[in-house]
């Protein structure tokens, strides 16, 4: 009986640690390594519950990308080319490699898809109206392109729009 207790109390100590390590606050969010001593200080006041509501939102987030292999964030893409007949492999790279040399600032990836499908979808689109004024543009070269939902690529937040 006595083991029993034990066990579950070092049980539920151990699984409360890893809830604590997880926990993110905003402080920690915005902190800065070598921070300019010269420049102002920022201080939030707000209440405690919103901490846990961002961890929640970024665990979330976390887990829902977790099995895809990488991380990102909810956008659209357009698709220019979709086949799963015998070809379609050399078909997709032919596709591609006439998309970059037409546009080389938007980035392309391939797909592969169950049973057989090889896709190409090009930009990291955050809204619908942006993947609309590209599509205005690609479709004169690819008129079957379409937008898709899909996960995008984190946007460079040091490049200047």
């Amino acid at each position: 009986m006595i083991r029993k207790l034990f066990l579950s109390l070092i049980c539920l100590l151990f699984s409360g640690g890893f809830i604590f390590a997880q926990y993110i606050t905003t402080s920690e969010l915005f902190h800065r390594e070598g921070e300019n001593p010269h420049s102002g200080k920022l201080k939030i006041y707000q209440d405690p519950a919103f901490d846990t509501l961002l961890s929640r939102y970024i665990l979330a987030g976390q887990n829902r990308f977790a099995n895809l292999g990488y991380y990102g964030m909810d956008g659209y893409r357009i698709q220019i080319y979709s086949s799963s007949n015998r070809n379609a492999r050399e078909e997709s790279s032919k596709a591609r490699a006439e998309f970059i040399n037409k546009y080389p600032n938007i980035v392309s990836y391939p797909l592969y898809a169950d049973p057989g499908y090889f896709k190409i979808r090009v930009g990291d689109f955050r809204t619908n109206t942006e993947a609309k004024k590209a599509i205005l543009m690609i479709s004169k070269d690819f008129p079957e392109s379409y937008i898709v939902r899909d996960i995008i690529n984190f946007p460079d937040q040091n490049q200047k729009q």
